[in-house]
Order: structure tokens, then C-alpha cells, then sequence
């Protein structure tokens, strides 16, 4: 997956935000208008070309990690958060080995 495939569809106004992204990003007091930032400052860290309904990738940008999918021409909100420390190396790219 494209980073610039996912900032197309945000700037097309072609977001679908799933309930349950909605829901975390309201326990979590995360703002859509953060997540879409994320996503058109953020680089690609993951890609989950398997997942199911739709590809999907982790982004991180702004200090957040978006999960996102693409299909039917439209960009699919999966979730977003704040990395935990202690589940992330210091670049928040990289997640720590279990110990």
C-alpha cells in the first residue's frame, strides 16, 4: 500500500470511519481531524495485505498510530491510538521484542 493512495482518498473526502473507531477515538480523546493529519503527514510503518474485508496498513503521524484499509475506493478507519512506550522502540516504528 501507497502512503499518497491513502492522502488521495482523505483529500476526496472518501473516509469511512467505522464504529468502532469512533468509539475508541472517543475513550481515547483522539480527534478525527488528528487522525487525518496523521495520515497526511504519517509514513507507512505496516502493511497487512491479507487482512479482511480490505488491505489495510498502520500509519504513524502526529504522535498517533492509524489503522486503515482501502477498497471500493474509499479509505476505511479502522482505529487510532497513542503508542504505548512500552510496546514501541523509542521511533514508534519498530515494536519492542517481547521479553
Amino acid at each position: 500500500m501507497e502512503v499518497d493512495a491513502l492522502r488521495e482518498l482523505c483529500r476526496r473526502e472518501t473516509l469511512v470511519v467505522s464504529l468502532h473507531c469512533m468509539k475508541r477515538l472517543t475513550e481515547r480523546d483522539i480527534g478525527l481531524s488528528e487522525v487525518i493529519r496523521a495520515i497526511m503527514t504519517g509514513e507507512i510503518i505496516e502493511d497487512y495485505p491479507d487482512d479482511y474485508p480490505y488491505p489495510s496498513c498502520l500509519v504513524l503521524g502526529e504522535g498517533l498510530h492509524v489503522v486503515a484499509g482501502v477498497g471500493d475506493g474509499r479509505l476505511w478507519l479502522i482505529t487510532a491510538y497513542r503508542p504505548d512506550p512500552d510496546q514501541w522502540e523509542d521511533d514508534m516504528r519498530t515494536r519492542r521484542v517481547a521479553r
